[in-house]
């Protein structure tokens, strides 16, 4: 009796100090959306990009829909997700109706996913910049893709955890303009390592917040087809997406306070 009463409790104390993020991405009822509408330049990685988080699915037992129409913003659809991905989206793609649904979305407690352009995306939809943390505002050109090295800011993060401290890479480094100061940032880009950016020495290029109601966290790398295959931008993808699921609860609309 007391062997199996010692082996519950250590049963119980190994549950306790599963990080819940970790637990809900193995719970098998999570449900992802992938979103890559495009109204302006469309990534070529796109595909690749959808292909990869599906993978990632499969790995860490999260379901995924992509779709590129915009009319599955509608609560009886999206009720169904734990978090919508923006997949380098760009320009003005959710009309005024679909906005509302998706900051309903947030309220009512689900995850928001950025990836590259997503920051290139709605500049007129004020809530939705302060979802994605930051607007684009260039990048080199001759090449646009070019190697640089990132510093881990906070290396605690599902999002940053299996990161080097300095970690060199090639992508498509955007600057950024009206920049939130409520982004919790993780990783900084060095403008020293490259040529073309204009941030300075206060230049994020990953962040997460918590944002009215929900979780957002947005990453400014996976410009290219390569990123997608690249294991520790994969692992900062699926560290990201794990944050944005949070616990796993399903959405609660009753918290939504955006009108219909």
């Amino acid at each position: 009796m007391k062997k199996q009463l010692t082996f519950f409790v250590v049963l119980l104390i190994g549950v306790l100090l599963i990080d819940p993020l970790t637990y809900a991405t193995t719970k098998g009822n999570i449900n992802v959306l992938v979103f890559s509408k495009t109204a302006g330049y469309r990534h070529e990685s796109i595909e690749a990009g959808i292909e990869a988080i599906k993978k990632l699915g499969k790995e860490r037992d999260f379901k995924v829909e992509a779709t590129e129409d915009a009319s599955i913003f509608t609560e009886k659809k999206l009720k169904k997700f734990n978090v919508i991905v923006f997949l380098n989206t760009t320009q003005d793609i959710l009309n005024d109706e679909q906005q509302t649904q998706m900051e309903r979305f947030m309220q009512a407690g689900g995850g928001f996913v950025g990836i590259h352009a997503a920051a290139d995306t709605e500049y007129e939809w004020p809530w939705y910049g302060k979802l994605v943390g930051a607007y684009f505002n260039g990048h080199p050109n001759d090449p646009n893709v070019r190697e640089a090295t990132l510093h881990i800011i906070d290396a605690d993060h599902p999002a940053t955890q299996t990161l080097p401290e300095d970690w060199t890479r090639s992508d498509e480094w955007y600057n950024y303009k009206d920049i939130n100061q409520d982004n919790e940032v993780l990783i900084m880009l060095d403008e020293s390592t490259y040529e073309g950016g204009t941030n300075g020495d206060n230049h994020p290029i990953s962040w997460y917040k918590e944002y009215d109601g929900g979780r957002a966290f947005f990453t400014g790398l996976g410009h290219t087809k390569e990123s997608f295959t690249d294991p520790l931008f994969l692992d900062h993808l699926a560290g990201g997406i794990q944050y944005a699921i949070g616990e796993g609860n399903p959405v609660d609309y009753a918290k939504a306070s955006s009108q219909r």
